[in-house]
């Protein structure tokens, strides 16, 4: 059952992190060298955000922790 639960912060994390990565990219294709840069940074920056935050909750999931705000 827990694994169920686990597919959708998957699920969501990879479309965003697609989607980040596409977007940006064709910005990225788009634009000078130095907006190149910074453009580059934002994406990974994000998408490393994504993937730690579906990880937390996959920890969550596991400790029989489902709801967050039963902590308040």
């Amino acid at each position: 059952m827990k694994r169920v639960k686990m597919i959708a912060p998957v699920v969501i994390t990879v479309l965003v992190v697609v989607y980040y990565m596409v977007y940006f990219g064709i910005l990225i294709y788009l634009l000078d060298t130095a907006w190149a840069l910074l453009l580059g940074i934002i994406p990974l920056a994000l998408a490393a955000t994504m993937i730690w935050v579906c990880i937390q909750r996959i920890k969550e999931i596991r400790s029989g922790e489902e709801d967050d705000l039963g902590k308040y």
